[in-house]
């Protein structure tokens, strides 16, 4: 599939079928946002894979009562790890190139997903502490967003865009 065509066809998910995933394409999904661009090659992040019903139904109650969350097979939590990033860049590093590591490899497992027929839809509205003692995080450790990844059980329209000459300035 061709690049864009890929990012146009992706769409947010919040239903998915109870089918098991693929091991093979959960490991693409992983290697592919390894692949991300990172500030320094640090990557300052982790990711962390929730699979038990109980604690993914502990996730979707700490983001909000997103309930959709208890029903994929999986949800990453992408932690950021602003220390790493502060040892070499120090408060610019802190306070933006963490989060920008863990986002940019999020948004990559996304459009990975879409590639191997998964869908996934971004999760970014929670309580930070309890994702982050759901996820095990480790001091420091900063959650940055949750992807439950599943295959769909819906198939949601396009969303409206607006215009490029909105978005983009010089043109």
């Amino acid at each position: 599939m061709e690049f864009a065509e890929l990012c146009r066809k992706r769409r947010s998910v919040r239903r998915f079928s109870s089918t098991a995933l693929d091991e093979r394409d959960l490991s693409l999904v992983l290697e592919t946002a390894m692949t991300a661009p990172s500030a320094g090659n640090l990557q300052a992040y982790r990711i962390v894979l929730v699979r038990d019903p109980g604690a993914l139904r502990r996730l979707a109650e700490a983001a909000m009562g997103q309930l959709f969350i208890a029903q994929a097979p999986v949800a990453a939590v992408f932690l950021a790890l602003p220390a790493v990033s502060a040892r070499r860049y120090g408060e610019r590093g802190e306070r933006l190139f963490a989060l920008q590591d863990a986002t940019i490899a999020c948004a990559y497992a996304m459009l990975a997903a879409e590639e191997a027929g998964l869908s996934t839809v971004w999760v970014g509205s929670f309580d930070d502490a309890a994702v982050a003692s759901i996820a095990g995080a480790e001091a420091g450790e900063v959650p940055v967003a949750i992807l439950p990844v599943g295959y769909a059980a819906e198939h949601p329209r396009l969303t409206p865009r607006k215009p490029l000459g909105e978005m983009v300035r010089g043109l």
